[in-house]
């Protein structure tokens, strides 16, 4: 299944606590679209928020963060693993 990154800015910043919660929302939301969110990684100052995701589709994982809590990312690229 292909990888994707997604990238959300919100402006004036964001609290590692607020993400967290956004976070679960996506895990009790995905299984209806065949999405797994597998990290997260947060720049409280900076606003952005960078989340993991497999899914069938780039739609298929805004469709989860849509449905969990709204925040839908700015920008989502599809992206393979590396070391």
């Amino acid at each position: 299944m292909p990888l994707y990154m997604d990238v959300h800015t919100i402006d004036g910043g964001v609290a590692a606590g607020d993400v967290a919660k956004a976070h679960m929302a996506d895990l009790q939301t995905q299984g209806k679209y065949d999405v797994s969110y597998l990290r997260y990684w947060v720049d409280e100052q900076q606003g952005k928020v960078f989340c993991l995701v497999e899914a069938p589709s780039a739609d298929a994982a805004a469709t989860v963060h849509r449905e969990a809590h709204g925040l839908v990312a700015g920008e989502v690229f599809q992206v393979q693993e590396g070391s």
